[in-house]
């Protein structure tokens, strides 16, 4: 029988790559301390020093705030669409005596 994919949130693989940039374990003491494959570690650790510049990047805080907003705009367009809609009806339902 296989073995079920183990899946590690982002935390555990910030923590992991964090400590594989440190440099202070080798990849392979990390990967067997956090029972992980080392190639995996070295390559969560080429994600985490590939992405650490988009932290720093100016409105790198605000993209959930643009999301959330944009997804909000969304919602109260589809409503107001939807009240259209349900006016438009009970006026059809009105004339045909339903």
């Amino acid at each position: 029988m296989k073995a079920k994919r183990r899946r590690h949130d982002p935390e555990f693989k910030a923590r992991v790559a964090l400590e594989a940039l440190k440099g202070i374990k080798t990849i392979q003491q990390i990967a067997k301390d956090f029972d992980v494959h080392p190639v995996q570690v070295s390559e969560w650790k080429k994600i985490m020093a590939a992405g650490a510049a988009s932290a720093f990047a100016p409105g790198a805080d605000k993209t959930g705030t643009d999301d959330f907003e944009r997804e909000r705009a969304q919602l109260h367009a589809k409503t107001g669409q939807q009240a259209i809609e349900l006016d438009w009806l009970s006026k059809k339902s009105k004339q045909l005596g339903l």
